[in-house]
Protein backbone atom coordinates (compact mmCIF):
# COMPACT_ATOMS: atom_id res chain seq x y z
CA UNK A 1 0.00 0.00 0.00
CA UNK A 2 2.80 1.98 -0.29
CA UNK A 3 2.02 3.49 -3.47
CA UNK A 4 -1.47 5.15 -2.13
CA UNK A 5 -1.14 8.72 -3.10
CA UNK A 6 -5.20 9.71 -2.84
CA UNK A 7 -7.27 8.22 -0.12
CA UNK A 8 -11.50 9.09 -0.75
CA UNK A 9 -13.73 8.89 2.54
CA UNK A 10 -17.37 8.48 2.59
CA UNK A 11 -18.15 9.53 6.04
CA UNK A 12 -21.26 8.58 8.33
CA UNK A 13 -21.95 8.06 11.97
CA UNK A 14 -20.66 4.24 12.55
CA UNK A 15 -19.63 3.16 9.05
CA UNK A 16 -16.81 4.68 6.72
CA UNK A 17 -16.05 3.58 3.25
CA UNK A 18 -12.31 3.93 2.36
CA UNK A 19 -10.99 4.14 -1.26
CA UNK A 20 -7.54 4.38 -1.98
CA UNK A 21 -6.02 4.87 -5.23
CA UNK A 22 -1.86 5.84 -7.14
CA UNK A 23 -1.06 8.49 -9.22
CA UNK A 24 -2.45 7.37 -11.95
CA UNK A 25 -5.45 6.91 -10.65
CA UNK A 26 -5.88 2.73 -10.17
CA UNK A 27 -8.01 1.70 -7.00
CA UNK A 28 -5.29 0.23 -4.51
CA UNK A 29 -8.00 -0.91 -1.75
CA UNK A 30 -11.57 -0.60 -1.06
CA UNK A 31 -12.77 -1.01 2.58
CA UNK A 32 -15.57 -0.72 4.76
CA UNK A 33 -14.37 0.58 8.27
CA UNK A 34 -16.27 0.86 11.66
CA UNK A 35 -15.68 4.23 13.42
CA UNK A 36 -13.37 2.62 16.09
CA UNK A 37 -11.36 0.97 13.01
CA UNK A 38 -11.09 3.90 10.95
CA UNK A 39 -8.53 5.89 13.20
CA UNK A 40 -6.26 2.77 13.36
CA UNK A 41 -6.20 1.83 10.17
CA UNK A 42 -5.30 5.56 8.88
CA UNK A 43 -2.70 5.76 11.60
CA UNK A 44 -0.79 2.87 9.40
CA UNK A 45 -1.79 4.77 6.04
CA UNK A 46 1.25 6.55 4.51
CA UNK A 47 0.69 10.78 4.26
CA UNK A 48 -0.81 11.71 1.47
CA UNK A 49 -3.93 13.47 0.36
CA UNK A 50 -7.61 12.40 2.00
CA UNK A 51 -10.47 13.96 0.38
CA UNK A 52 -13.87 13.72 1.82
CA UNK A 53 -17.08 15.75 1.09
CA UNK A 54 -17.78 18.81 2.99
CA UNK A 55 -20.42 17.55 5.13
CA UNK A 56 -21.28 16.63 8.97
CA UNK A 57 -18.24 15.68 10.79
CA UNK A 58 -16.18 16.18 7.99
CA UNK A 59 -14.50 19.24 9.97
CA UNK A 60 -13.73 17.16 12.83
CA UNK A 61 -12.23 14.46 11.05
CA UNK A 62 -10.26 17.50 9.01
CA UNK A 63 -8.67 18.19 11.90
CA UNK A 64 -7.72 14.93 13.34
CA UNK A 65 -6.19 13.76 10.15
CA UNK A 66 -4.39 17.06 9.74
CA UNK A 67 -2.80 16.47 12.62
CA UNK A 68 -1.46 12.69 11.79
CA UNK A 69 0.03 14.34 8.53
CA UNK A 70 -2.48 13.56 5.90
CA UNK A 71 -3.49 16.78 3.63
CA UNK A 72 -7.07 17.40 4.23
CA UNK A 73 -9.27 18.17 0.98
CA UNK A 74 -12.75 18.73 1.79
CA UNK A 75 -14.91 19.12 -1.24
CA UNK A 76 -18.23 20.57 -1.58
CA UNK A 77 -20.95 18.18 -2.70
CA UNK A 78 -21.93 19.41 -5.73
CA UNK A 79 -18.41 18.94 -7.27
CA UNK A 80 -18.51 15.29 -6.49
CA UNK A 81 -21.77 14.36 -7.73
CA UNK A 82 -20.68 14.29 -11.62
CA UNK A 83 -18.14 11.37 -10.78
CA UNK A 84 -20.53 8.93 -8.76
CA UNK A 85 -21.02 5.49 -11.51
CA UNK A 86 -24.61 5.52 -11.71
CA UNK A 87 -25.87 3.61 -8.87
CA UNK A 88 -25.84 5.59 -5.68
CA UNK A 89 -24.02 3.59 -2.86
CA UNK A 90 -20.74 4.09 0.16
CA UNK A 91 -18.55 2.35 -2.16
CA UNK A 92 -19.20 4.54 -5.26
CA UNK A 93 -19.01 7.79 -3.51
CA UNK A 94 -15.72 6.90 -1.73
CA UNK A 95 -14.30 6.41 -5.19
CA UNK A 96 -16.09 9.36 -6.90
CA UNK A 97 -14.70 12.19 -3.98
CA UNK A 98 -11.11 9.99 -4.77
CA UNK A 99 -11.93 10.75 -8.25
CA UNK A 100 -13.18 14.86 -8.03
CA UNK A 101 -10.04 15.52 -5.90
CA UNK A 102 -7.63 14.23 -8.33
CA UNK A 103 -9.18 17.40 -10.08
CA UNK A 104 -6.65 20.46 -10.30
CA UNK A 105 -9.94 22.99 -10.85
CA UNK A 106 -11.78 22.15 -7.78
CA UNK A 107 -11.65 24.61 -4.86
CA UNK A 108 -11.93 22.86 -1.47
CA UNK A 109 -13.13 23.79 1.49
CA UNK A 110 -10.85 24.84 4.36
CA UNK A 111 -10.61 22.94 7.32
CA UNK A 112 -12.30 25.18 10.81
CA UNK A 113 -10.84 25.55 13.57
CA UNK A 114 -12.22 24.19 16.75
CA UNK A 115 -13.02 28.32 17.42
CA UNK A 116 -14.10 28.87 14.62
CA UNK A 117 -16.73 25.91 14.65
CA UNK A 118 -17.62 27.33 18.48
CA UNK A 119 -18.66 30.79 16.96
CA UNK A 120 -20.58 28.72 13.93
CA UNK A 121 -22.79 27.02 16.85
CA UNK A 122 -23.22 30.23 18.89
CA UNK A 123 -25.16 32.00 15.39
CA UNK A 124 -26.82 29.22 14.45
CA UNK A 125 -28.34 28.72 18.35
CA UNK A 126 -29.20 31.91 18.48
CA UNK A 127 -30.97 31.74 15.06
CA UNK A 128 -32.49 28.64 16.29
CA UNK A 129 -33.98 31.08 18.89
CA UNK A 130 -35.26 33.16 17.01
CA UNK A 131 -37.01 30.68 14.67
CA UNK A 132 -38.56 29.40 17.69
CA UNK A 133 -39.65 33.09 18.94
CA UNK A 134 -41.11 33.58 15.35
CA UNK A 135 -43.41 30.29 15.60
CA UNK A 136 -44.54 30.73 18.99
CA UNK A 137 -44.81 34.35 18.13
CA UNK A 138 -47.32 33.22 14.74
CA UNK A 139 -48.80 30.81 16.61
CA UNK A 140 -50.32 32.76 19.20
CA UNK A 141 -51.54 35.35 16.62
CA UNK A 142 -53.39 32.11 14.58
CA UNK A 143 -54.79 30.82 17.73
CA UNK A 144 -56.25 33.89 18.64
CA UNK A 145 -57.36 34.96 15.06
CA UNK A 146 -60.05 32.50 15.63
CA UNK A 147 -61.58 34.91 18.24
CA UNK A 148 -61.45 37.85 16.59
CA UNK A 149 -58.03 39.21 17.89
CA UNK A 150 -56.16 40.40 15.00
CA UNK A 151 -52.70 42.39 14.70
CA UNK A 152 -49.69 42.60 13.01
CA UNK A 153 -46.52 40.47 12.84
CA UNK A 154 -44.00 40.99 14.58
CA UNK A 155 -42.79 40.89 18.54
CA UNK A 156 -43.46 44.57 19.23
CA UNK A 157 -46.93 43.85 18.76
CA UNK A 158 -47.23 41.34 21.53
CA UNK A 159 -48.35 44.21 23.98
CA UNK A 160 -51.34 45.35 21.42
CA UNK A 161 -52.32 41.83 21.77
CA UNK A 162 -52.38 41.09 25.33
CA UNK A 163 -54.18 44.68 25.16
CA UNK A 164 -56.93 43.55 22.97
CA UNK A 165 -57.32 40.26 25.12
CA UNK A 166 -58.32 42.44 28.73
CA UNK A 167 -60.91 44.06 26.12
CA UNK A 168 -62.78 40.74 24.98
CA UNK A 169 -64.38 37.86 26.87
CA UNK A 170 -62.31 34.95 26.54
CA UNK A 171 -62.85 31.43 27.98
CA UNK A 172 -60.77 30.63 30.85
CA UNK A 173 -58.73 27.86 28.85
CA UNK A 174 -57.81 30.20 26.11
CA UNK A 175 -56.08 32.72 28.99
CA UNK A 176 -54.71 29.93 30.12
CA UNK A 177 -52.54 28.98 26.96
CA UNK A 178 -52.05 32.52 25.65
CA UNK A 179 -49.98 33.04 28.74
CA UNK A 180 -48.31 29.87 28.27
CA UNK A 181 -46.79 31.17 24.67
CA UNK A 182 -46.47 34.82 26.46
CA UNK A 183 -43.87 32.71 28.81
CA UNK A 184 -42.32 30.90 26.29
CA UNK A 185 -41.46 34.08 24.24
CA UNK A 186 -40.37 35.82 27.21
CA UNK A 187 -37.67 32.93 27.87
CA UNK A 188 -36.81 33.06 24.21
CA UNK A 189 -36.58 36.82 24.10
CA UNK A 190 -33.92 36.26 27.59
CA UNK A 191 -31.88 33.36 25.54
CA UNK A 192 -31.55 35.51 22.48
CA UNK A 193 -30.64 38.21 24.80
CA UNK A 194 -27.87 36.37 26.31
CA UNK A 195 -26.24 35.07 23.17
CA UNK A 196 -26.56 38.50 21.69
CA UNK A 197 -24.44 39.69 24.50
CA UNK A 198 -21.66 37.22 23.74
CA UNK A 199 -21.56 37.83 20.16
CA UNK A 200 -21.16 41.51 20.71
CA UNK A 201 -18.44 40.82 23.60
CA UNK A 202 -16.75 38.25 20.94
CA UNK A 203 -17.04 41.49 18.35
CA UNK A 204 -15.44 43.65 20.61
CA UNK A 205 -12.40 41.32 20.84
CA UNK A 206 -11.73 40.98 17.23
CA UNK A 207 -9.96 42.98 14.84
CA UNK A 208 -11.74 41.84 11.80
CA UNK A 209 -15.10 42.59 13.31
CA UNK A 210 -14.04 45.97 14.36
CA UNK A 211 -12.67 46.46 10.76
CA UNK A 212 -15.97 44.85 9.38
CA UNK A 213 -18.19 47.13 11.72
CA UNK A 214 -17.05 49.86 9.44
CA UNK A 215 -19.16 49.99 6.75
CA UNK A 216 -22.52 50.80 6.72
CA UNK A 217 -25.18 47.68 6.90
CA UNK A 218 -22.74 45.31 8.89
CA UNK A 219 -23.30 44.82 12.94
CA UNK A 220 -22.63 42.64 15.44
CA UNK A 221 -24.63 39.26 14.02
CA UNK A 222 -22.91 39.97 10.54
CA UNK A 223 -19.41 40.69 11.59
CA UNK A 224 -18.87 37.65 13.47
CA UNK A 225 -20.63 35.13 10.86
CA UNK A 226 -18.19 36.50 8.08
CA UNK A 227 -15.86 35.71 10.66
CA UNK A 228 -17.05 32.20 11.37
CA UNK A 229 -18.00 31.26 8.11
CA UNK A 230 -15.72 33.12 5.68
CA UNK A 231 -12.48 31.27 4.75
CA UNK A 232 -9.09 33.08 3.87
CA UNK A 233 -10.36 35.62 1.85
CA UNK A 234 -6.70 36.02 0.07
CA UNK A 235 -7.42 33.02 -1.89
CA UNK A 236 -9.80 34.86 -3.98
CA UNK A 237 -8.09 36.89 -6.66
CA UNK A 238 -10.15 39.45 -6.68
CA UNK A 239 -13.90 40.49 -5.08
CA UNK A 240 -16.18 39.15 -7.39
CA UNK A 241 -14.94 35.91 -6.73
CA UNK A 242 -15.95 36.14 -3.32
CA UNK A 243 -19.19 37.68 -4.32
CA UNK A 244 -19.24 34.48 -6.62
CA UNK A 245 -18.84 31.92 -3.86
CA UNK A 246 -21.48 33.67 -2.05
CA UNK A 247 -23.52 33.10 -4.50
CA UNK A 248 -24.55 37.16 -5.39
CA UNK A 249 -24.25 36.65 -9.21
CA UNK A 250 -26.86 35.98 -11.39
CA UNK A 251 -27.41 32.60 -12.43
CA UNK A 252 -26.30 31.64 -15.76
CA UNK A 253 -27.96 29.25 -18.64
CA UNK A 254 -25.79 30.61 -21.63
CA UNK A 255 -25.41 28.15 -24.70
CA UNK A 256 -24.17 29.14 -28.44
CA UNK A 257 -22.30 32.25 -27.78
CA UNK A 258 -25.64 33.79 -26.07
CA UNK A 259 -25.37 34.98 -22.41
CA UNK A 260 -28.73 34.09 -20.41
CA UNK A 261 -28.35 36.26 -16.77
CA UNK A 262 -31.48 35.09 -14.66
CA UNK A 263 -31.61 35.39 -10.85
CA UNK A 264 -29.62 35.11 -8.41
CA UNK A 265 -27.82 31.88 -7.97
CA UNK A 266 -27.94 31.02 -4.67
CA UNK A 267 -25.02 28.81 -5.31
CA UNK A 268 -22.74 29.44 -2.12
CA UNK A 269 -22.51 30.44 1.94
CA UNK A 270 -26.16 31.13 2.42
CA UNK A 271 -25.36 32.54 6.21
CA UNK A 272 -23.46 34.96 4.99
CA UNK A 273 -25.47 35.84 1.80
CA UNK A 274 -28.65 36.06 3.90
CA UNK A 275 -26.89 38.61 6.45
CA UNK A 276 -25.42 40.99 3.44
CA UNK A 277 -29.05 40.87 2.10
CA UNK A 278 -31.05 42.05 5.15
CA UNK A 279 -28.16 44.76 5.73
CA UNK A 280 -28.20 45.74 2.41
CA UNK A 281 -32.00 46.32 2.69
CA UNK A 282 -31.30 48.01 5.90
CA UNK A 283 -28.82 50.83 4.42
CA UNK A 284 -31.84 51.03 1.65
CA UNK A 285 -34.30 51.78 4.49
CA UNK A 286 -31.79 54.36 6.38
CA UNK A 287 -32.11 56.39 2.99
CA UNK A 288 -35.67 56.51 2.74
CA UNK A 289 -36.21 57.38 6.45
CA UNK A 290 -33.84 60.74 5.72
CA UNK A 291 -35.35 61.44 2.51
CA UNK A 292 -32.19 61.00 0.07
CA UNK A 293 -29.16 59.15 -1.04
CA UNK A 294 -25.90 60.12 -0.08
CA UNK A 295 -24.28 56.88 -2.49
CA UNK A 296 -25.03 58.49 -6.52
CA UNK A 297 -24.57 54.53 -7.73
CA UNK A 298 -27.08 52.92 -4.82
CA UNK A 299 -29.53 56.17 -5.85
CA UNK A 300 -29.00 55.07 -9.56
CA UNK A 301 -30.20 51.51 -8.37
CA UNK A 302 -33.22 52.57 -6.47
CA UNK A 303 -34.58 54.92 -9.00
CA UNK A 304 -34.46 52.10 -12.12
CA UNK A 305 -34.55 48.92 -10.52
CA UNK A 306 -37.01 47.41 -7.71
CA UNK A 307 -36.43 47.54 -4.28
CA UNK A 308 -35.40 44.03 -3.60
CA UNK A 309 -32.89 43.61 -7.11
CA UNK A 310 -31.15 47.05 -6.12
CA UNK A 311 -30.61 45.18 -2.41
CA UNK A 312 -28.93 41.98 -4.18
CA UNK A 313 -27.13 44.54 -5.84
CA UNK A 314 -25.85 46.10 -3.14
CA UNK A 315 -25.20 43.37 -1.05
CA UNK A 316 -22.51 42.37 -4.54
CA UNK A 317 -20.98 45.42 -3.89
CA UNK A 318 -20.75 44.93 -0.39
CA UNK A 319 -19.68 41.71 -0.22
CA UNK A 320 -16.52 43.03 -2.73
CA UNK A 321 -15.69 45.87 -0.08
CA UNK A 322 -15.65 43.22 2.26
CA UNK A 323 -13.31 41.47 0.02
CA UNK A 324 -10.82 44.63 0.23
CA UNK A 325 -11.43 45.42 4.10
CA UNK A 326 -9.98 42.03 5.03
CA UNK A 327 -7.44 41.46 2.57
CA UNK A 328 -5.87 44.84 2.78
CA UNK A 329 -6.79 45.26 6.41
CA UNK A 330 -7.97 49.00 6.14
CA UNK A 331 -11.33 50.39 6.66
CA UNK A 332 -14.40 51.09 5.19
CA UNK A 333 -14.07 54.25 2.76
CA UNK A 334 -17.78 55.80 1.04
CA UNK A 335 -17.29 54.44 -2.81
CA UNK A 336 -16.60 57.05 -5.64
CA UNK A 337 -19.31 57.75 -7.59
CA UNK A 338 -19.82 55.20 -11.09
CA UNK A 339 -18.25 52.27 -9.03
CA UNK A 340 -20.42 49.43 -10.15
Amino acid sequence: MGDVTIIGIDLAKRVFQVHGCDGAGKAVFRKKLTRGQFEKFMGDQPCCIVAMEACATSHHWGRVLGAMGFEVRLLPPVHVKPFVKRQKNDANDAEAITEAARRPGLHPVAVKSEEEQALAMLLRTRDQLVGQRTATINSLRGHLAEFGLVVAQGPKHLSELAEKMREVELPELVRDLAALHREHIADLEKRIAGLTARIEARNRRSDTARLLATMPGIGPVSAITIEAFACDLKQFERGRDFAAWLGLVPRQHSSGGKARLGRCSKMGQRDIRRLLIIGAMSVIAGTRRKGRCDDPWLADKLARKPRMVAAVALANRMARQIWAILTKSEGYAMPEAGMA
